[in-house]
């Protein structure tokens, strides 16, 4: 395909979990994959709060449950089967609202048997989750249990707070930096050498990590002038976000977030998108 899509392009991601497949998709599209993972999914080592929401969740103290991740929600319940008998799950959550924010949760409840109450529409915000609530019903004095993904969202814990929620955050990873900072510092290298055109971004957490190491080497100011002459693609509204608060470009979301798509879509925009910025 080096006469369609990326036209033999590099293109760089930050990917992790699917790494692979992030390369093989760019490859498909005709570009040249430069893959360097700045994530590093861990579980945590202390797990009390999963517990804690287990022995909530069996005693009829939890009211919603906030399912954040695919990742996350298969982890709490392969947890919580390994203590409580499945039958009072499945009763426990029939007396829960389960929230899913996007299509991963729900694939994930799927393979336990389970169905989501409610289902948060693209692009699966934090805002979309609140209004989705919202629509549902008043969560003043609700019990509210959240599945947290590698980092706390402050601005979605705020929002059910404010709106006068119990909050319980259920943390069930964190995430870390690669064990081997070699191949993200060469990748950012090539960067900042302007040997790479196009950059998905598919995670907010990949562009903090990216920063800190970016801080240590003393490459930020290289790194951003390098991205005006780069298409950046961000995977959606959350990404982008953090993509602005570095001061880092955004020149592409796709029409949905999924990374197949935001590479199928930058590979048909790359071209254009670089003749305007160069």
């Amino acid at each position: 395909m080096s006469d369609k899509g990326f036209s033999g392009l590099t293109v760089a991601s930050f990917e992790s979990r699917m790494a692979t497949e992030m390369a093989g998709l760019i490859e498909r599209y005709g570009g040249r994959p430069l893959v360097a993972p700045a994530l590093r999914e861990i579980p945590l080592d202390d797990n009390s709060a999963a517990l804690k929401f287990g022995v909530r969740l069996t005693t009829g103290q939890v009211d919603i449950l906030i399912l954040l991740t695919g990742v996350g929600t298969t982890a709490l319940f392969e947890l919580l089967k390994a203590r409580y008998p499945w039958s009072s799950i499945v009763a426990s959550l029939k007396q829960t609202a389960v929230v899913a924010r996007g299509p991963k949760p729900v694939a994930a409840l799927r393979a336990f048997g389970l169905h989501p109450t409610l289902t948060v529409p693209e692009p699966n915000t934090w805002v979309d989750l609140i209004s989705t609530l919202d629509e549902y019903r008043p969560v003043k004095g609700l019990r509210v249990a959240v599945q947290e993904y590698g980092a706390s969202n402050p601005d979605l814990l705020e929002a059910l707070k404010q709106r006068g929620a119990d909050v319980f955050q259920v943390p069930i990873y964190r995430w870390a930096f690669p064990d081997d900072l070699g191949p993200l510092r060469q990748a950012l290298d090539e960067v900042i050498a302007q040997k790479a055109s196009v950059l998905l971004i598919t995670n907010a957490a990949q562009v903090d990590h990216v920063m800190q190491v970016l801080e240590q080497d003393g490459k930020v100011e290289p790194f951003r002038s390098a991205l005006k002459q780069m298409v950046v693609a961000s995977i959606g509204p959350t990404a982008s976000e953090r993509l602005r608060q570095h001061d880092w470009p955004v020149d592409l979301e796709p029409s949905h977030p999924k990374m197949g798509i935001m590479i199928k879509e930058a590979s048909e925009r790359a071209r254009t998108l670089l003749d305007r910025k160069r």
